[in-house]
């Protein structure tokens, strides 16, 4: 793909924006960020660029720059129903995301994983999977670092590890993963895809470009995700916590188990995983899979997993602080996400949850929190219509912030209990995203525990 001398403008001046300019930028292209945010919020990012020769227009999209490239490229949060992205379609300008425009660069083998839960946890195991292997590898994507900061890292040996989105395979044409992985599929981020059978729809795009020498793995236990696999053409394989498979991981007799055409090994005991949570076991079940289908013998994936804790964020246990432990799962931005959460711990529960609603349904939290929790503190933009679908046996509260939370938290917590932020809801209502309300909590957490101390 030439760039060189090329008009291209790019949507969104967030991480994935700013890197993306910047690699445009790097190849000769001339280059246009288009930014709906005031100036005041970008400034850095926006100063960084225009040194580099990028115009940026910020405060709204100019339909005029839209319909005055050859290329436009999408950052993850934008639609594709905006309506200058539809006249400029129109127009026959090529629309894509950073994670099409990555692929077309990016050296080495591609390994993707999606999924509405668990990508995060997934992919940055299959890192210290290939790692521990001692293969060459980079992680990326959704789960922090754009694909696009990766393309001038990678080589012909490279193991690319990547979390992608919905919002980022909704603008492929052409990206095929070597391995790709679908984890589980539940209502989410329907504040953008009108149903869910549209949201389904751009997670199955994953497998979209494969061919038969590639690999698909699915989850047979999920129905949604299982409907999808006959329409493939890579090979597929499964993952199963609930029976056993003729291709693919399951659980046997205490055994995490991989089979192929060939034959059956055992990999590692379910033991061997430290992480709290069934819905984690799925996790490593798919990146084992996923390991095995590139050679990553099985010593180096027992090895690994006997010692992977986990990501910040998702079921991280911050500290405990007189008999109570406090759990930060702030990347538990769904519904479905939610209930893993709480399931994950058999009951004594004080539950932080709120945010930004993102369309679901907040009534299928009901029956697990009635069993496990004593207390529920809501917060956010959502806080409200959360109060009127959870009021049902259990004592709901509403509080202002997320410091609030946690100091009543502690008011209410008895030693042996677990408090736990488990939102079910986007951040954006009140942080940058799920990393800073995660920061904030555990900052909140830790200063109450030094109070405790003095």
């Amino acid at each position: 793909m030439e760039l060189k001398d090329q008009r291209a403008l790019v949507v969104g001046l967030a991480r994935t924006g700013a890197a993306t300019a910047r690699f445009l930028a790097a190849r000769g292209a001339r280059v246009t960020v288009s930014e709906l945010r005031p100036e005041s919020t970008v400034a850095a990012d926006a100063a960084a660029l225009r040194a580099l020769g990028v115009r940026v227009s910020c405060g709204g999209h100019e339909e005029a720059d839209f319909l005055a490239t050859d290329l436009i490229v999408l950052s993850p949060g934008v639609p594709l129903t905006l309506p200058a992205l539809l006249r400029a379609r129109e127009k026959g300008i090529e629309i894509i995301s950073e994670l099409e425009l990555a692929w077309r660069f990016l050296r080495g083998t591609v390994v993707a994983v999606t999924g509405s839960n668990g990508k995060t946890t997934t992919t940055a195991l299959l890192g210290k999977l290939f790692a521990h292997a001692g293969r060459r590898v980079q992680v990326g994507g959704n789960i922090g670092t754009p694909l696009i900061s990766l393309v001038d890292t990678a080589r012909d040996d490279t193991v690319n590890l990547v979390e992608v989105s919905s919002f980022q395979l909704e603008a492929i044409t052409s990206f095929r993963p070597r391995v790709a992985a679908l984890l589980n599929l539940t209502p989410d981020h329907l504040d953008r895809h009108a149903t869910m059978s549209d949201y389904v729809a751009a997670k199955a795009r994953l497998f979209g470009y494969q061919q038969k020498e590639d690999f698909a793995i699915f989850n047979a236990d999920d129905s949604y995700a299982s409907q999808l696999a006959p329409e493939v053409r890579a090979q597929r394989f499964w993952f199963s916590r609930q029976r056993r498979l003729d291709v693919g991981t399951f659980l046997e007799n205490g055994w995490i188990v991989y089979a192929d055409a060939a034959a059956r090994e055992r990999v590692l005991t379910r033991d061997d995983v430290r992480l709290k949570g069934e819905h984690n076991l799925e996790n490593v079940l798919a990146a084992v899979c996923a390991a095995r289908l590139l050679a990553v013998p099985a010593e180096n994936i027992r090895a690994a997993v006997a010692t992977f804790e986990g990501v910040e964020h998702r079921l991280e246990f911050v500290t405990e602080i007189n008999g109570v432990s406090y759990y930060n799962d702030s990347k538990a931005t769904n519904v479905d996400a939610a209930l893993k959460a709480i399931h994950a711990f058999p009951g004594g529960l004080i539950v932080i949850l709120g945010g930004k609603d993102k369309g679901g349904d907040f009534r299928p939290l009901r029956d697990a929190l009635r069993q496990r929790a004593r207390h529920v503190l809501l917060i956010g933009a959502a806080r409200e219509k959360m109060a009127a679908q959870l009021a049902d046996g259990f004592p709901t509260e509403m509080v202002e912030t997320l410091g609030e939370a946690v100091q009543r938290a502690a008011a209410l917590a008895v030693p042996g209990d677990v408090v736990l932020l488990a939102p079910a809801c986007a951040s954006f209502d009140q942080f940058e995203n799920y990393e800073h309300r995660g920061r904030v909590f555990k900052e909140e957490v830790q200063r109450l525990a030094g109070k405790r101390a003095s």
